[in-house]
């Protein structure tokens, strides 16, 4: 008899080898073949069969003077058992797989400046060729809504243009540090000093101290908002700012409508807005745009490992700095 009590006491006692002892027994009908095809001898082998039949609490076998034969129960589990056994190994080898980067789900996040840059679209394509089975999820936000998503968990790496080194719990390595382009409507309505010229002259940042400025609410991009007033002043001036977008690319059609000029990432130039032209700023207190790959785990592992390493391996041989 088999007990109620025993098999809530023993059912966890129960282990893949007893399946694949279970089966092999099913499978060759007799007890001694199947202990020559394990490579046990036949009284352990029984003995750990009755440890079975004890752990589920019914007979498994009918023991005949010429072998086994599969009780009701047994049938039920051995229709069980096989997929079981068949895929504890499909199991390990997705496990390995998903350590390797190559399996899994991987969510990046990018602010909307930094989707511009060809760094993010070059590592974004170069993990979807390296890794075909990684799911990978793309999301678009200021830098403090990414950042906010990466604490969460929703997100696994984010492309910043602002350290997230202050925010808990996040980890960032400054990637490049990339040259920013003064904006301006084309043609510009009043005549400038700076104005005329060869479109290659770069203009010095302190000639603009009496223009309006265009740029995005700090909020929205705290990082370029920072480093674009920092370097106005140090170029010796605050910046007039006569309207603030909700994000940079609107700052764009501001200045295609004449409503100022901004300062703006130079990937950004690859937008080619009608109505604005594009031009360097003289070396010195100019300001740059860094951008940054965060992501939140101390150690990365699997697919974020992978995506970090990528980000790397292409930033080095770009030669970005």
């Amino acid at each position: 008899m088999f007990s109620g009590q025993s098999i809530a006491l023993r059912y966890d006692v129960i282990e893949l080898r007893h399946l694949r002892y279970f089966v092999a027994v099913a499978e060759e009908g007799h007890m001694t073949r199947a202990a020559q095809r394990l490579g046990l001898q036949q009284p352990p082998l029984s003995q750990q069969i009755r440890a079975l039949e004890e752990a589920v609490g019914a007979r498994l076998f009918h023991r005949r003077p010429r072998g086994v034969t599969l009780t009701e129960a047994g049938a039920a589990l051995l229709e069980r058992a096989r997929p079981i056994l068949r895929d504890v190994p499909l199991a390990l080898e997705a496990a390995r797989r998903a350590a390797r980067g190559e399996e899994g789900r991987l969510a990046i996040g990018f602010t909307h400046s930094a989707a511009f840059h060809p760094l993010v679209a070059a590592v974004v394509r170069g993990m979807r060729q390296a890794a075909p089975g990684i799911a990978l999820v793309l999301e678009e936000g200021t830098s403090a809504e990414l950042a906010a998503t990466l604490r969460e968990g929703r997100l696994d790496a984010a492309f910043l243009r602002a350290s997230a080194e202050e925010e808990s719990g996040l980890c960032a390595e400054r990637l490049l540090e990339e040259e920013m382009l003064l904006a301006l409507p084309d043609p510009y309505p009043p005549a400038r000093a700076w104005a005329p010229g060869a479109a290659e002259h770069p203009i010095p940042l302190a000639a603009l101290a009496g223009e309006t400025f265009i740029l995005p609410r700090r909020p929205s991009g705290p990082g370029l908002y920072d480093s674009i007033i920092a370097a106005c002043r140090a170029a010796g001036f605050s910046p007039r700012v006569g309207q603030e977008a909700p994000r940079l690319v609107s700052t764009l059609s501001l200045v295609a409508a004449g409503l100022g000029l901004s300062i703006v990432p130079r990937s950004m130039a690859h937008l080619q807005t009608e109505g604005i032209a594009y031009r360097r700023l003289a070396a010195g207190v100019a300001p740059r745009a860094p951008l940054f790959l965060a992501w939140r785990e101390s150690q990365p592992m699997g697919a974020l490992a992978r995506f970090l390493a990528l980000a790397r391996q292409e930033k080095a041989a770009r030669g970005w700095r």
